[in-house]
């Protein structure tokens, strides 16, 4: 004989132990519907918030992002042109420079030229002028020597300065001619 228990004799079994009592399933439907429209209500709206303030944040971060790197794209670009500019202009400049040095060298160069032939040709009129002046004074003194030694030779003065002068030139005719021949030779 098997004694069975109050508690024994109350349990159901088999696929009963698994389905709560009505009251229960009633009881915790009601207490789910309150905690899910309290949930929906109030917490759902502010999870949904930071999720679409956290996605906004993440796309705009992105777009901000891609923003960024096109305009350090475009600051690139501008840089690469003002530098490319800047060397042209650089180089633009150093040719003016040289060609600016070469006719100033040209230019230098004609002056320092032109200034020599003024030199030399100064240099040749004063020689000029200086072998006339040395010819006459030459002339003059040649002259008054000879009629001096002719003075003396013929014993008598030559002082007529007509007949001096005629005397003079002859003789100083004939020693240029002297002189020619002999250059000739």
């Amino acid at each position: 004989m098997t004694t069975t228990t109050p508690l024994a004799a109350e349990a159901p079994e088999g696929i009963g132990i698994l389905l709560p009592a009505p009251a229960d399933l009633f009881w915790g439907a009601v207490c789910f519907v309150i905690l899910f429209g309290v949930l929906w209500k109030l917490v759902l709206p502010k999870a949904q918030k930071a999720l679409a303030d956290r996605t906004d944040a993440i796309e705009g971060g992105i777009e901000r992002a891609e923003a960024m790197q096109a305009e350090a794209q475009s600051v690139l670009a501008e840089y690469k042109e003002q530098l490319a500019e800047a060397r042209h202009e650089a180089a633009r400049l150093r040719q003016e420079a040289q060609e600016q040095g070469a006719a100033l060298i040209a230019e230098m160069r004609a002056e320092g030229q032109r200034q020599r032939e003024e030199i030399i040709a100064a240099g040749h009129a004063q020689i000029e002028a200086d072998r006339k002046q040395a010819s006459l004074t030459l002339r003059q003194d040649v002259g008054r020597l000879a009629t001096d030694l002719a003075g003396r030779l013929v014993g008598e003065s030559l002082e007529d300065h007509a007949r001096q002068s005629r005397v003079i030139d002859r003789f100083l005719d004939a020693l240029e001619d002297r002189a020619e021949e002999g250059a000739a030779r």
